[in-house]
Formats: structure tokens, sequence, C-alpha cells
């Protein structure tokens, strides 16, 4: 006999696969980077430029995403912006020059600038505090395996059609993911056509966490406030995020001298690591939060030692030789910088369900501007010292600043409005070990 899966893992799929095509949309510029290069004749400095575009609209759109989500909620919000990544992703492939390139670039930041904040909101409708390292871990963990599946898919698109080619069919891939979105997901569970009474029970409380639109006026200096260390912290997990989503490939193809597949496999090992590490963070975390009740030691303690991790084996990097233990150093400083996702995310949820949207869309945004900086300080470097390993020493300097700063983050502490107890992360006035017994 058939049995129907439970709604809340359909949905954890699609969203899953929504985070895999989003970054198949953002990398496969870096993918096919070497060879536009060569094709239209650009400099490294123009490559950092193109690369940056994406950032400037992406982190504007961050805040804005974020409060359309939680006005209009996540489902009218995701339809929209995805909507316009297959317009942005198959305008690339007809570009002729870096400023077509950067004009798409910046029309892509504008559609997935609200993805993430508008996925925030509706994981939080369908998943408890309990599970909000795992699931934004995993969701996370397929947006790197698409960074880590999109090098070689590319580079075999440009193979057997074009780099042109490449940006239309992964477009066209794009549309079908939005029509089985709109068709499957509710931004209620409850009021989802498949949804049973025996799977409601494990829901957030409706009215107190569930918000499907919220017009509730935004507390934005205590947000700030609030919110505040979190977006330094993903600022400096950015910085170095941003150099390997965007050079990593061609950090192989020309600063290693490897053809255009061979760069995509070494890519493409990198970025498996961190599918493993989104993972492991977020499953760390909830596992510590359920023996300890404790969302400091779930959340920051996992970012500072994934942090910790991240800058000792990047450390290597700026003085090996041999091309396999710089692969593998890479490999596992991106394990551990990937570790610090699904805490990071689990913050804005844990301190503000109401206003998740906008609260993990400053959080992102730190990220974002960081994307702004990274990539063109990454190319004026290598282009004026012809060093394509001096960039890192940067990325190190922030990760060390990263873990400093994550000590002032209070995920334990919700967002006091001042009209209530906050009806949202501490519901019903009961702590959280109170109510993970």
């Amino acid at each position: 006999m058939f049995h129907r899966p439970k709604v809340s893992r359909s949905i954890l799929a699609i969203m899953c696969a929504m985070s895999f095509i989003m970054y198949l949309d953002r990398v496969n510029l870096s993918a096919a980077a070497g060879v536009i290069r060569d094709d239209l004749h650009l400099t490294n400095t123009d490559v950092g430029v193109v690369f940056a575009a994406f950032a400037y609209t992406y982190a504007i759109c961050q805040v804005i995403g974020g409060w359309l989500s939680d006005r209009f909620g996540a489902k009218t919000t995701l339809i929209v912006c995805a909507s316009i990544w297959i317009v942005a992703t198959v305008a690339t492939g007809f570009a002729g020059g870096v400023v077509t390139l950067f004009c798409a670039r910046m029309l892509l930041g504008v559609g997935e600038g609200a993805a993430l904040p508008a996925q925030a909101r509706a994981l939080t409708n369908w998943f408890p505090a309990e599970k909000r390292g795992f699931v934004q871990g995993l969701t996370h963990s397929f947006s790197r395996l698409g960074n880590a599946l999109t090098p070689p898919l590319i580079a075999l698109l440009v193979a057997f059609a074009s780099w042109r080619a490449s940006f239309v069919l992964v477009g066209v891939l794009t549309a079908i993911w939005v029509c089985v979105y709109a068709w499957y997901f509710t931004d209620n569970p409850r009021k989802h056509r498949h949804m049973t009474a025996d799977e409601a029970l494990g829901l957030p409380p409706e009215g107190k966490v569930v918000v499907e639109k919220t017009r509730a006026p935004i507390p934005w200096r205590l947000l700030l406030k609030r919110i505040g260390p979190t977006m330094m912290v993903y600022f400096c997990y950015g910085w170095t995020g941003w150099l390997f989503f965007t050079w990593l490939p061609t950090f192989f193809m020309h600063g290693r001298g490897l053809d255009l597949k061979s760069s995509a496999l070494f890519s493409a090992g990198v970025f498996l690591s961190g599918v493993v590490g989104n993972t492991a963070g977020g499953v760390l975390s909830d596992q510590i939060l359920k023996r300890t009740g404790n969302v400091v030691s779930a959340r920051r303690n996992v970012i500072i030692g994934a942090f910790l991790g991240a800058l000792v084996f990047l450390a290597p990097v700026l003085f090996v030789k041999s091309l396999p233990v710089m692969a593998a150093s890479m490999s596992l400083s991106f394990f551990f910088l990937e570790m610090t996702i699904g805490p990071i995310w689990a913050v804005p949820m844990d301190i503000t369900p109401k206003h998740v949207g906008i609260a993990s869309g400053l959080v992102n945004a730190g990220s974002a501007v960081a994307g702004i900086f990274s990539p063109i300080v990454f190319g004026f470097v290598v282009d004026h010292t012809g060093s394509w390993t001096l960039p890192f020493a940067g990325s190190i300097g922030l990760l060390a600043i990263g873990i400093v700063t994550t000590f002032f983050m209070r995920p334990d502490i919700a967002l006091h409005t001042g009209v209530d107890h906050d009806d949202e992360t501490v519901a019903h006035e009961m702590t959280l070990a109170d109510r993970l017994r």
C-alpha cells in the first residue's frame, strides 16, 4: 500500500532543491569564468568586478526581501524572486562584455536577495526550535552541493555546447522548480491539503511561532542591536566564503595551471567538503541543544570551534607548494567554515520568529557586504602581486575577528519589544530547556 511521505519532509526537500538551484544559478559564472575571461578578453580585475556586481543588489535586497517575506509570506516572495533568477540567468548567456555581464549579475542579486530570508520564514513556520539547526544546515548543504556539482556540470555543458548555452539550460531548470514550489507549498502548514492531525502535533505552536504574514511594526533599533553581532560574524564568514564561491575554479585553472576539467574536479572536491560541513554543523548544534537545553552552547560555541578549525587549515595555503596538500587544506578549511551555517541561521529564528524574515535578511546582508569587496580585492591583489595565495591572508585575519565577535552573540535572549514577553521564541514563557524535556 502506498504511504504518502510526511508533508514537512516534502517541504524540506523542496527547500533543499531551492538551495541547490539558487547556487547553481550563482556559481555558474564562477565555473565558466576562465572561459568567459578569455572569450571576452577580460582582466582579472574585470572578472572580480563582475563577481562583485551580484553582491551589490544582493546586500540591499536582503533587508527588503526579508520585509517582503514577513509582510506577504514566503510563497509569494519566493515565486517572484525565483522568476527574476530565470531572467537574469538566461540574460547572462547573452552578455557581450563587462557591462552586460555586470547588469545581469546585479539582476540576479535582486532575485536571490530575498530568497534566504524568505526560506528562513518558511522553515520557521514548518519546523520547531529543536530542529532548526538541522534544517538550516541541511538546506545550506544542498547549496554547497550546488557549488560542488556546478563546476563539472558547467564544464560538461561548455564542452558539448557553449558557455552561453549552459546559462540558458540552468534557467530552464529554475523554471521547473518554480512551478513545483508554487503548486505544493503553503505558508501555514496546517492549511496544507495533505497535512494530517498526527503530523500537525509536531509543528510549531500556531499563533505564537507560525506567522503566515505580519504587519506588526518592526522594532528597528532593538532588532539591529540584537542582530548586529551575528551580522558581523557572518561578514567574517562571508569574506572567505565569497573567495571560495567566486574565485576557486579560476584559482585552480590560472593560479595552479590546470585545464578547465581538472580545475572543475578540484573545485568540486573542495565544495563537497562544505556539503558535509553544513549538515554536520546543524546536527551538532541541535544535538547539543537537546542534551543541554543551552542555546548558547548549541549556537555560539559551535561557531567558535568551526571558525578556529577554518583558520587553522587555511593557513597552510599561504606557503605549501604541493597541489594535493593545498587542495586537502582548502577542503578541511571549507568544511569547518561551512559548519557555522546551521547555527548562524538558527540564531534569528531563535531570537524573533515574528520578524525572522527581516532578521535573517540583516544577518545575510553581513555576508553580502563582504561579497561586494572580497572578490574585487582578490582580483586586484592577484593582478598587482602575481600571487594567487596572498589574498587568503586577509581571510585568516577576518576569521580571527569573527571568533572574538561571536562571544557577543546572545541567541538565548529573545527579542523583547516592551509590548509582551516576546510571544515568539520563548513562547508561553517556557524556557527552551523546559520545552525540550
